[in-house]
């Protein structure tokens, strides 16, 4: 890595961070929330549910904008927000103040996906992009495990208002570092005024783009099911206890994490194999969820066969990044990615409730097969958008 990309990695990386820092920094104080606020768990959740449904539902028109006008401006203004929005729950007095800052929070998360990716794409050496990519995924995983434990070990030394305070004031130093650095973060190129176009929408409901929607959703609603219910699963199918079923799932979130930085180096070693290189990581994938769900394993190979199932599906997620980048148009990363990527927090929404009913209704049996099912749908999803995508390349686009 030279080290211009490390220090335009370290800045996005940074902000990425952050962005699920703040997405999970709230979750811990619910219990004091109750009780200072005197809401119920209910109205607790919608707090991130707000949250969470401004970031996917703004991400789109955010990505419009990012390819219009620039993408610095953006991630600046929008990692600003984030913070200060955080902040400012320190100082709320009534509990509709929260929802509302939740909401200006996601409104400054929304931008950080269509910028990261337009910037990346605009600065990174090629030969490089597949682990800018990995990284920059890695980096948001960090943040995510980070903030349980950071708010819990700072509550009892600085109270939940205190707390807010100091997280969010932390985004201050980085955006004023992505201003001082400035100059090495370059927007994606554009194309010349005179080249034929797509319209933004006709682009978006392009086969493509709707076949990567697709591939990006399906898998996420396999990694949902995994992590909401392979405990329970394994508990009544093979009478596993908690404890050993936990290290099952501890080993896939492991496996999920390093399996993005592995990603990363394959994306950038094997550029036109990247589908093949998909493909056979998510069969394997499938296989090792099957296993969990069919065979009675003993139990020092549960962790084992729950790590190499994260570790595939986690190292095929740069690969489909970088696929996902490669279909788009010049110019079009912002409202592609900010497209794509919505379907990852819909994915993860829909998959909860249905999966549980499969369990309430005595059909544990079926959930890790329904799991490695939508596995196999993505794929064919995947092989779906790189056939349209090749197609679209070689046939002349209407002009806007």
């Amino acid at each position: 890595m030279q080290g211009q990309d490390g220090r335009i990695i370290g800045l996005i990386g940074t902000g990425h961070f952050l962005s699920h820092f703040y997405m999970l920094c709230l979750a811990p104080l619910f219990i004091t929330w109750r009780a200072e606020f005197d809401v119920s768990y209910a109205m607790l959740g919608l707090s991130l549910a707000l949250m969470s449904g401004t970031t996917a539902a703004l991400q789109t028109p955010v990505g419009f904008w990012v390819d219009k006008y620039g993408a610095r401006g953006f991630l600046v203004g929008g990692t600003l927000l984030m913070a200060l929005s955080v902040s400012a729950m320190s100082f709320a007095t009534e509990y509709w103040m929260i929802l509302a800052l939740a909401v200006c929070s996601g409104i400054g998360n929304s931008v950080i996906h269509p910028a990261d990716y337009a910037i990346l794409a605009g600065s990174i050496r090629k030969e490089f992009l597949g682990r800018a990519f990995a990284l920059h995924s890695f980096t948001g995983n960090l943040g995510f495990a980070a903030a349980p434990p950071i708010i819990a070990l700072l509550m009892p030394i600085m109270g939940w208002r205190g707390v807010l305070l100091l997280v969010g004031l932390l985004g201050i130093p980085v955006v004023l570092g992505i201003l001082w650095q400035s100059s090495v973060l370059r927007d994606q190129a554009k194309p010349p005024k005179d080249t034929k176009r797509m319209g933004g929408r006709e682009l978006l409901l392009n086969k493509p783009i709707l076949l990567f929607f697709g591939f990006f959703m399906l898998s996420a609603m396999a990694g949902s099911g995994i992590q909401s219910f392979v405990i329970t699963v394994l508990g009544q199918l093979w009478g596993t206890p908690v404890a050993l079923a936990s290290t099952v799932l501890t080993g896939y979130m492991v496996g999920a994490t390093s399996g993005i930085l592995v990603g990363g180096w394959i994306a950038d070693k094997s550029k036109r194999n990247l589908f093949n290189m998909v493909a056979v990581l998510t069969l394997c994938s499938m296989t090792s969820i099957l296993v969990l769900g069919l065979l009675p394993l003993p139990p020092l190979l549960l962790p084992v066969v729950g790590l190499l199932a994260g570790l595939t599906m986690g190292t095929s997620r740069t690969p489909r990044d970088v696929m996902l980048k490669d279909a788009c148009p010049p110019g079009e990363i912002g409202k592609v990615f900010g497209f794509v990527s919505a379907s990852l927090p819909l994915g993860s929404a829909i998959t909860p409730v249905p999966m549980g009913l499969l369990i309430d209704f005595g059909l544990p049996w079926l959930v890790l097969p329904v799991v490695a099912g939508l596995l196999g749908l993505s794929l064919l999803c995947a092989g779906g958008a790189r056939e349209s995508a090749a197609q679209a390349r070689s046939r002349p686009v209407a002009a806007e």
